[in-house]
């Protein structure tokens, strides 16, 4: 499912987020911003999942408009991996799918097989308190994932990890999305994370944000983090972000 961004601007009351950006997203490509912080990078993806609505411009997901139909087509995972401390990894991934109807212990039943997969195997039983941050962000990817919504909206879902730990969680979210691919859209402030895991990157001004230039990343997808950063390739993307950003 497409998104599409045209001509969006939003503001809260006298400060300007963003101004006039447009930005598409195609079905089943992952799409990757990066900007200062403050630059509207968080607002943009509340816009898309229906949680705002524009001061104008418009806002799409597939052919509907309407905040209803955008947050019915959007899994939206938020920066803090947002756990319930009283529910253990498993009933807190299943969640997704208990608000969606589904009872309890058929909703378990459903998740319990995909925590082998995403690397949390005998950790169904656990508290949030007793599982690393890492694995706390599996958690919080699956649940997105069980929402089986087409499109994900993914807000620095790393960036309160550790670099170690932060870099492993890239590579296991690249495979995660080449396994269920979805159309996806990443809000970051690390750039190479960006070139990482997407397909394109959008480069945001500081406040009020706006597009300065979009970069296409060819390497094909999944891609071996440290094969990639050694590619001439990788590195010139990475120069022209950074001179872009003016950093």
């Amino acid at each position: 499912m497409d998104v599409a961004l045209e001509g969006v601007r939003r503001h809260y009351g006298d400060v300007a987020a963003l101004a006039g950006v447009s930005l598409e997203v195609r079905t089943g490509e992952v799409v990757a911003v990066v900007g200062p912080s403050g630059c509207g990078k968080s607002t943009l993806l509340e816009l898309v999942a229906g949680l705002q609505v524009p001061d104008s411009g418009r806002v799409a997901v597939g052919a509907d408009e309407s905040p209803a139909a955008r947050r019915s087509a959007c899994a939206y995972m938020p920066q803090r991996d947002l756990l319930l401390p009283w529910r253990d990894a498993l009933a807190n991934a299943a969640l997704a799918l208990e608000c969606k109807g589904v009872a309890k212990s058929e909703a378990r039943r459903r998740a319990a097989p995909l925590f082998e997969r995403f690397g949390l195997a005998d950790f169904e039983d656990a508290r949030p308190a007793g599982l690393s941050g890492g694995m706390r962000q599996r958690v919080a990817f699956l649940r997105t994932l069980l929402a089986a919504r087409p499109v994900l909206l993914l807000d620095e879902p790393f960036g309160a990890l550790d670099s170690i730990t932060r870099a492993s969680m890239q590579r296991w979210l690249a495979g995660a999305l080449a396994e269920e691919p979805r159309t996806a859209l990443l809000v970051t402030h690390d750039v190479q994370e960006a070139l990482f895991l997407a397909d394109r990157v959008a480069l945001l001004s500081p406040r009020p944000g706006r597009v300065l230039e979009e970069l296409e990343v060819t390497l094909p997808r999944p891609r071996s983090r440290r094969g990639v950063v050694a590619e001439p390739a990788f590195a010139e993307l990475e120069e022209r972000a950074l001179e872009v950003l003016g950093t």
